[in-house]
C-alpha cells in the first residue's frame, strides 16, 4: 500500500463520522429550534463530529475491524452524547 492509498484509508474511515455528525446537527438545529438556538452551528458541528470519530475508534479497538454494526453503534451514540453536552444539555440549565 502506498502513501496516497493509505491517504484514501483513512478518509474513508473518518467520512462516516463527519457525515452522520453534519447531517445530526442539521436535523437537531430544526427540530429543536429554540433550544439551540444560542449554540452554534460549527460549535455542534466540531463536538459532534469528535464524539461521531470517537465511537468509530472505539468500534475499531473494541472489535478489532470497521464496519461492524455494533461499531457503527457507538458512532451514533457518541455523536449523540457529544450533541447533547454541547448543545441540549447547556440550553436547560
Amino acid at each position: 500500500m502506498g502513501p496516497l492509498d493509505a491517504v484514501w484509508h483513512l478518509l474513508n474511515f473518518f467520512a462516516p463520522a463527519l457525515g452522520v455528525g453534519l447531517i445530526t446537527v442539521g436535523l437537531a438545529r430544526l427540530i429543536w429550534r429554540r433550544e439551540l438556538r444560542a449554540a452554534g452551528f460549527w460549535r455542534l458541528a466540531a463536538w459532534t463530529i469528535t464524539g461521531c470519530t470517537i465511537g468509530l475508534l472505539a468500534g475499531l479497538v473494541l472489535f478489532g475491524r470497521d464496519g461492524r454494526m455494533a461499531g457503527y453503534a457507538l458512532l451514533i451514540t457518541g455523536g449523540s452524547l457529544a450533541l447533547w453536552w454541547a448543545g441540549l444539555r447547556t440550553a436547560r440549565a
